[in-house]
């Protein structure tokens, strides 16, 4: 029986799906650990197959080549070689696959475990393709009794209590936590609640990387029996850590070392924003993005996040004036550019409206203009982007804010168009708070440049979508800072209209708002993904239905 343990926590960034690639990366930082002395490596969920692997679980060949890969592992870890504590999906002998972690040690495999509570809410729906495995018991690892429970299975008391009971020494916790605001606090929390309950210490492993519409900021962590922090490893970062522990009077501790502080919550932000979108264009091995630049705020944001995601090299602006685009809007795209360092191109959408105005006269004749004019010259802009696009293979980044996307301030086949969209879950207040965050700080990691990334200008100057002479966001929207305050009560708080309004705004108002986001749901479902920010992002966490009779009036929004 030993006394002494050296875990080394391996918080890493496998892609879904690419098993080959995620053995290599196992394998790297089991190397890495070795260096450092380590006696085991913990890695987080589902490292092998990459989380969330949602249907592909499915499919023969994936489990195969997931199993074959476990088998590869193994053999990593002969020769004295550091143990293994790795996630994949198992298929049991009842042909039912389950949501496993393997624990691996002199070329062996020692002992699998499975998850038991499968979470089926917001991001999750693991009920539909993974089985729940039996309350564990512990695995024994050199002499030492580990309590393994993935993820979900910290939320609730059960599992750390039988594992306690059946004599684990130490829970370690094995994690695909998607990133959203506050939830890192709500880890600590559970956390913390499992330590008090059971006086055992506890190691939690979260991945990073960003996965669709999911990231994860990993900020893996242990807790001492005494609930202190003994380990914090960063945010946003791949990293392996070695974490040092003794046995005394039967009780095992973990040394303390030095803590990364946590990131402010614009910073959080941000960094969501960068790493969703350089490896939602990496992963799929785009060469780079297009994206309108407008001179407005929305789009110089997004080409700021963009450039630290990317590299300048790689971001593509066009600006697209209309005969409605003022003098301000061309000189404050040119001066953003300039600042970020990367190409703009002009393109003038005249000659489109012209010719759609010339081929729709015949139907139009007798007809005023009105939104339907506005918004082809959204759509000829969408279609000058995607020939860019088709041309030259970069992705078209969108450029809308969940504010629009609530309210259905957004054209289809136009401003929505586009593969991936960066403020698709950042309220416009946010938005402002975020370019004057970016404008102070350059963030870890940031591939693009230190200082300003945009003209003060674009954060003071009314929003505006240009599409007509003197036209404000205002004369179609509430203002900013009462519109978000009423979305977030009906979207991440889930009141009804008399609920919000209680709040302290105008029923009339909330009611307006709330049709406008009924009503624009249908939008929504044509958009492209975007990464994840607050507690309800439109896609995974939103299923409202499109066909909706519903009628709130003090109900549930």
């Amino acid at each position: 029986m030993t006394d002494s343990l050296k875990i080394a926590l391996a918080q890493i960034n496998p892609t879904v799906g690419d098993v080959a690639g995620n053995v290599a990366l196992i394998k790297a930082a089991h190397a890495e650990a070795a260096k450092q002395g380590a006696d085991l490596v913990v890695f987080s969920e589902l490292v092998v197959s990459g989380y969330p692997p949602e249907d592909l679980v499915y499919r023969e060949a994936f489990l195969e080549a997931c199993l074959r890969a476990i088998e590869n592992l193994k053999t990593i870890t002969a020769d004295g070689a550091p143990g293994l504590l790795v996630g994949a999906p198992w298929v049991e002998k009842d042909n039912t696959t389950q949501n496993a972690a393997f624990l691996m040690d002199g070329g062996k495999l020692i002992a699998v475990r499975s998850k038991h509570h499968l979470p089926n809410y917001g991001v999750f729906d693991e009920q539909r393709i993974f089985a729940a495995g039996p309350a564990p018991g512990p695995m024994v690892f050199r002499g030492v009794r580990l309590g393994v429970m993935i993820c979900e299975d910290m939320w609730f008391e059960d599992v750390a209590e039988t594992l306690a009971e059946s004599g684990a020494e130490l829970l370690i916790v094995p994690n695909g936590s998607p990133f959203e605001l506050d939830k890192p606090d709500v880890r600590i929390t559970r956390a913390v609640a499992r330590v008090t309950e059971n006086g055992l210490p506890l190691i939690y492993v979260n991945q990073v990387g960003g996965q669709d519409d999911l990231v994860f900021d990993g900020g893996s962590f242990v807790l001492n029996r005494d609930r202190s922090l003994a380990a914090q490893l960063p945010w946003w970062q791949s990293r392996v850590a070695l974490t040092e522990w003794k046995r005394e009077n039967n009780a095992w501790t973990c040394a303390p070392q030095a803590l990364t502080p946590p990131p402010a919550r614009l910073e959080n932000v941000y960094q969501a924003m960068v790493m969703g979108l350089r490896d939602y264009v990496t992963k799929n091995k785009f060469p780079g993005v297009v994206l309108g630049l407008s001179g407005g705020i929305d789009s110089a944001l997004a080409a700021a996040v963009a450039a630290d995601a990317l590299g300048p090299q790689k971001v593509h602006c066009v600006m697209m004036p209309s005969p409605y685009t003022s003098n301000e809007s061309l000189e404050d795209a040119d001066a953003v550019a300039k600042l970020l360092g990367v190409r703009l191109d002009d393109i003038d959408i005249g000659p489109a409206m012209q010719a759609y105005a010339n081929m729709l006269m015949p139907l139009f004749v007798g007809t005023k203009p009105d939104i339907t004019e506005e918004n082809l010259q959204s759509r000829a802009r969408g279609m000058t982007l995607m020939a860019i696009s088709n041309k030259f293979g970069k992705m078209v980044l969108s450029t809308g804010n969940k504010s629009e996307m609530s309210t259905g301030y957004a054209t289809l086949y136009g401003d929505m168009c586009g593969g991936y969209a960066v403020l698709k879950d950042v309220y416009k207040t946010t938005v402002f708070a975020v370019c004057r965050w970016r404008n102070e700080h350059k963030p870890d990691g940031a591939l693009g440049p230190t200082g300003p990334v945009m003209p003060e200008r674009v954060i003071t100057k009314p929003p505006t979508a240009e599409l007509k002479h003197d036209q404000k966001d205002q004369d179609t929207l509430p203002p900013y800072e009462v519109l978000d305050g009423i979305l977030k009560g009906l979207i991440e708080g889930e009141m009804g209209v008399e609920a919000v309004a209680a709040k302290g705004f105008d029923v009339a108002v909330v009611r307006r708002v709330y049709r406008m986001l009924k009503t624009a749901e249908y939008k929504r479902r044509q958009a492209p993904p975007g990464v994840k920010i607050t507690h309800i992002a439109f896609g995974r966490d939103y299923r409202y239905p499109i066909t909706n009779g519903f009628q709130d009036d003090g109900g549930v929004a």
